[in-house]
C-alpha cells in the first residue's frame, strides 16, 4: 500500500498542512494559530466527499458554496462536516483552528458497501455540524448535494479516529500501512451507517443469511421498474412471505417496500438531474404516474421532484464551469 505525505509545515502566511494517503483515501491535517489568514483557494472539484473533524474549538469562519455564502460562525471540538466535492467550496478561517480532513471517493464508498453486502447504499447525507444523523434522501435534508441548515453535530467516533491518525501524520515515514487501512475501514463503516443509511444488524438472530441479503437486494434493484410480488422474492429466498418481511427489516432496518421506495427515489433523482420530464422519470422508475411519484418523493425527501431539480440546477453551472 503506497503512502504519500506532503507538508507546508513552515509558512508564516498560511496554515500548517500535513497529508498522508493510504490507497485512494487522503487524510490531511490543517491548523493555524492566526487570526489574519487570507481566504483559502476554492477546493478543487472531485468525485468525492470531504469529511472534516475539528480537533479544537474555533470561533469563526465563512464558507461559500458555488460563490454563495452558506455558513458563518464557528464549530466545537469533535464536530463534523461532510461536503460533496463536486460543488465548489471555499473557506475563510477568521480564528485559530485545527482539523483533520478525509477525502473519500464516491467509488470507494460504493465499493465498501457492496463488499459489506449492502447494495442499497446511495450516498452520504451532507452534514455541516448537523445535530441529527439523517439517511440519504430522507427527512427533507439536502442529501449529499448541499448543506443541512442545523449546526452543532458532535461525532465522538470520528473525533477518536482522527486523533488516532495524528502520529502517522507527524511521522508518515514510520506509519504502518496496515494500521492506516484498518482506520480507513473503521471510518467507512461509521460514515456509511451513520450518514449513508446503511444498516448493520447488531445480532444475527432473525436476519436474512448473507446469500439471501444479496439475492433480495439484487432482485429488488433489478425489478425496481417491473411488476413483481414479494411472495415471489420470499420463495426465491426459501422463506414464507411473513418471515421474509420480518427478516429483511432486521437485516436492513427497513421493510422491502420502504427499501424499494428509497431505491426508486434515488434513481428518479438521477433522471431529474438529466432533465428528463418528471412524468417520464416516474414511469421509468416504476411509479404509477407523476402524482404517485410526487407523493412518495415528497414523503421521503420533504420536497417535490420539481423543487429538487430547480435547487440542484443552481449548483450545476459552477460545477460545469470548473470542469470545462
Amino acid at each position: 500500500m503506497a503512502l504519500h505525505q506532503e507538508s507546508n509545515a513552515v509558512n508564516s502566511q498560511g496554515p500548517i498542512i500535513r497529508s498522508i494517503t493510504s490507497g485512494d483515501i487522503s487524510v490531511t491535517r490543517v491548523c493555524s494559530d492566526r487570526y489574519d489568514l487570507k481566504a483559502a483557494p476554492a477546493t478543487p472539484c472531485a468525485e468525492a466527499f470531504s469529511v472534516i473533524v475539528q480537533l479544537r474549538d474555533f470561533e469563526a469562519h465563512r464558507l461559500w458554496k458555488a460563490g454563495k455564502l452558506v455558513y458563518e460562525g464557528g464549530h466545537s471540538r469533535a464536530s463534523l462536516a461532510i461536503t460533496d466535492l463536486r460543488d465548489r467550496w471555499q473557506c475563510h478561517h477568521l480564528s485559530p483552528f485545527d482539523n483533520i480532513r478525509f477525502q473519500i471517493p464516491f467509488a470507494r464508498m460504493s465499493a465498501f458497501a457492496k463488499q459489506a453486502g449492502r447494495n442499497e447504499y446511495l450516498g452520504l447525507a451532507s452534514v455541516q455540524g448537523r445535530i441529527d444523523p439523517v439517511m440519504y434522501g430522507q427527512a427533507g435534508r439536502n442529501e449529499y448535494l448541499g448543506l443541512a441548515s442545523v449546526q452543532g453535530r458532535i461525532d465522538p467516533v470520528m473525533y477518536g479516529l482522527a486523533q488516532a491518525l495524528l502520529p502517522s501524520l507527524e511521522s508518515p515515514e514510520t506509519a504502518s500501512s496496515l494500521f492506516l487501512e484498518q482506520i480507513n475501514l473503521a471510518v467507512l463503516a461509521h460514515l456509511s451507517q451513520t450518514y449513508g443509511g446503511l444498516h448493520f444488524p447488531i445480532g444475527k438472530k432473525g436476519t436474512l443469511a448473507p446469500w439471501q441479503e444479496r439475492l433480495a437486494t439484487e432482485f429488488l434493484a433489478n425489478h425496481f421498474n417491473k411488476p413483481f410480488s414479494l411472495g415471489e422474492l420470499a420463495r426465491l429466498c426459501e422463506l414464507s412471505r411473513s418471515y421474509f418481511n420480518k427478516a429483511f427489516k432486521e437485516s436492513f432496518g427497513r421493510t422491502p417496500s420502504r427499501w424499494l421506495s428509497e431505491y426508486r427515489t434515488g434513481r428518479v433523482k438521477e433522471l431529474l438531474l438529466q432533465d428528463v420530464p418528471i412524468a417520464e422519470a416516474a414511469i421509468a422508475c416504476g411509479f404509477a404516474d407523476q402524482s404517485h411519484l410526487t407523493r412518495v418523493f415528497t414523503g421521503l425527501t420533504g420536497e417535490t421532484p420539481a423543487r429538487y431539480r430547480r435547487k440542484n440546477r443552481c449548483a450545476r453551472p459552477a460545477r460545469e464551469q470548473l470542469s470545462g
